[in-house]
């Protein structure tokens, strides 16, 4: 009974000593799963600028029945902005908003809400995040491109400030940074945003949305490619992660309204899949060709 009793209580001993490691790796797994949702596959998204009365002077061009048409498509997830930077730090335009959430979710596409915070009054910014944070979606993502702050030293500090305490107040929720993509900050306009802080932020965020506009870029520059510009960019992406480098990517391709061709689309799919991207979306519902759909569609989870 004595060996018996010794061996047991080795056996928990060794189990108790584990536990710390294995609980750990099931957290990054379950965070890793979690980020995978609303992030995988194929999406679109829509700007204040499409949906509410607001900002289009009561004539929107996006409504009930383009959620419908994504379904149509294929669509995966729908990113939609949900608050302006301007006016009372809440929803925008709950009652025009809410709808299309409950209509994609009706037609199972995921929901992303997202912001572009200005950095410059981060109460204001934090509370429009928790505000739309109480939506029924499935994610809250943070646009992280303004240059309101001057500084790029405090610039930073308010960026991940902001990001870590969105992170305690939405522990549970898949954060999502937008962000611009390596490429530009690096090769194109290394002014524009020297030194941004991508290790400082990586505990904040589960999954990252770059924007690879190609259509933004010169084609002497070579990154008018939009295979070259999205594989460059997630791959200095992945680069300057780090450690969270595994973390799901998920690039944002664009932009539409400057007309976006088939063969564009075929070579973004092929950089998503190349580079072991999760998925892939445009920017944005209105302006995508129709026919461009069943080319993404190979994006899709």
């Amino acid at each position: 009974m004595v060996g018996l009793a010794a061996a047991i209580a080795v056996v928990l001993l060794s189990a108790l000593v584990s536990l710390p490691r294995k609980s750990g790796q099931a957290d990054a797994a379950a965070a890793f799963a979690r980020a995978r949702g609303p992030y995988e596959g194929l999406g679109t998204w829509v700007d204040m600028y499409s949906w509410s009365n607001t900002f289009t002077g009561g004539v929107p061009r996006f409504g009930l029945a383009d959620v419908d048409a994504m379904a149509r498509s294929g669509v995966q997830t729908l990113y939609i902005q949900a608050a302006s930077q301007t006016g009372p730090p809440t929803v925008l335009e709950a009652d025009q908003l809410l709808p299309l959430i409950r209509r994609a979710r009706e037609r199972r596409i995921s929901v992303v809400v997202w912001y572009l915070p200005t950095l410059v009054n981060l109460a204001d910014d934090m509370t429009r995040f928790l505000e739309i944070s109480r939506l029924p979606a499935d994610g809250v993502a943070v646009d992280i491109e303004s240059t309101a702050v001057a500084d790029v030293g405090r610039r930073n500090a308010a960026l991940v400030s902001l990001s870590q305490q969105l992170r305690r107040a939405l522990p549970g929720r898949p954060l999502g940074a937008i962000v611009l993509p390596a490429t530009l900050l690096e090769v194109v306009n290394p002014k524009f945003w020297p030194g941004f802080p991508y290790a400082a932020l990586a505990p904040s965020y589960d999954a990252w949305l770059p924007m690879v506009y190609w259509t933004g870029r010169l084609a002497s520059s070579g990154f008018r490619d939009a295979y070259r510009y999205t594989v460059d960019s997630v791959r200095r992406l992945r680069s300057d992660l780090g450690p969270a480098a595994a973390a799901p990517i998920n690039p944002i391709g664009g932009v539409s309204v400057d007309g976006i061709g088939l063969g564009d689309m075929s070579g973004f799919v092929s950089a998503a899949k190349d580079t072991g991207s999760v998925g892939g979306s445009v920017y944005e519902w209105p302006g995508t060709d129709p026919a461009a759909w069943p080319v993404l569609r190979a994006l899709r989870a």
